[in-house]
């Protein structure tokens, strides 16, 4: 069904200085792993940008991946890519729900991130969402973090850093009436 249905796609963006991506891949079912990072690979491309490719061993280790990556490199995005097909345990409930999860933190906290980790109920949904010439799932996700990107440019830089950030020098303590600070 999703097949048949038309869905809109903002014009891919254009960037002054090209942007470089990692592409982190959990390759659990190569052949659809392979299928997505080509779609990726692809869509970067043809925004003129570069890209990095990193295996880990399963979804829930792609966020983690990314996130040691944004403390130690200089990517201006990340691509997150796996396939997680529903088995016969709750195990699928928690891999989906988890490392989408951790992206979305991620993201929030401002990693330009697109999610392209499937998550479907068997291989033959797989197959057709991962095919580059079909809904091409990776290169989808691939754009939405040009997208981000692309935002992140036009609104201001990013800023390091993943958790709390200290306060700064302007804060006041509360019941400090002379401006002073107390630990």
């Amino acid at each position: 069904m999703a097949a048949s249905e038309q869905h809109y796609t903002p014009a891919r963006p254009c960037f002054d200085k090209p942007v470089k991506l990692l592409i982190v891949v959990a390759p659990y079912y190569k052949d659809i792993a392979d299928n997505l990072v080509a779609g990726a690979s692809a869509e970067t491309e043809a925004a003129g940008g570069s890209w990095e490719l990193v295996e880990v061993p399963g979804a829930l280790e792609v966020p983690t991946a990314i996130g040691i990556s944004d403390r130690g490199s200089n990517f201006d995005g990340y691509v997150a890519l796996g396939c997680v097909i529903r088995g016969e345990t709750t195990h699928y409930e928690t891999v989906c729900n988890d490392s989408s999860r951790a992206i979305q933190l991620l993201g929030l906290q401002g990693l330009c991130i697109g999610n392209g980790i499937l998550t479907v109920e068997n291989r033959k949904q797989a197959e057709v969402r991962a095919d580059p010439e079909g809904q091409n799932k990776g290169g989808g996700a691939a754009a939405a973090a040009l997208h981000l990107i692309a935002l992140t440019r036009k609104w201001g830089a990013r800023t390091k850093g993943i958790g709390f950030k200290p306060a700064g020098e302007s804060y006041r303590i509360a019941g400090a009436s002379d401006g002073s600070k107390t630990t």
